[in-house]
């Protein structure tokens, strides 16, 4: 199955990013994005790509040590960007951004010790993707919007890991799947 480590935000902070984003989708040339939805929203914290059904309860097991030795922190989304001139239009973190990107690097490890190959380590960079580009649309008008954006910071409390299923119906516009198999509280709470 098709995997990924991730931190999701609470639904009354995706209610306040979907507000945001009803207001990108009304700038010209919106059409021109591929828009996620609202279950799709997460900051990934590490890819695992294709993982055997016989991995998974030893990458649990480490994602659940990982979460233990983890204090809740507090985050925000704020700002944005774009990666790829404009192939993906995202928002950022703002608050214990630290923290969220020791927690990455944490869940990385996991997948190593699990006996995982991972590609090579980049510096974790929180985004959570909100569009992608198509043809050459130029996203700088909802880079300037997403600037002024700052969500209500909510406390970080468990790791969840996250199986995606892709698109298989060839339907144009049709997003991947997420389905939570996991989660572990932080600090070892609940």
């Amino acid at each position: 199955m098709r995997l990924f480590a991730a931190v999701l935000p609470p639904e009354h902070v995706v209610h306040e990013l979907a507000a945001e984003v009803a207001e990108l989708k009304r700038l010209p040339g919106s059409q021109g994005l591929r828009w996620t939805n609202r279950p799709g929203w997460h900051f990934t914290l590490a890819f695992y790509g294709e993982v055997a059904d016989d991995v998974v309860p030893a990458l649990s097991d480490r994602l659940a040590v990982v979460a233990r030795r983890t204090a809740p922190f507090d985050l925000a989304l704020s700002g944005g960007g774009q990666f790829g001139h404009g192939k993906a239009l995202w928002t950022g973190a703002y608050g214990e951004v630290e923290s969220l990107r020791r927690l990455a690097e944490r869940a990385e490890a996991a997948a190593r010790k699990a006996g995982l190959p991972m590609e090579d380590h980049r510096r974790y960079r929180a985004h959570l993707t909100v569009a992608r580009g198509r043809d050459s649309v130029d996203v700088r008008p909802y880079v300037d919007l997403l600037r002024g954006f700052t969500s209500t910071t909510w406390t970080v409390g468990e790791v969840v890991l996250v199986r995606s299923n892709l698109p298989r119906s060839g339907v144009p516009g049709e997003q991947p799947r997420y389905e939570p198999v996991g989660r572990w509280a932080l600090g070892g709470a609940g």
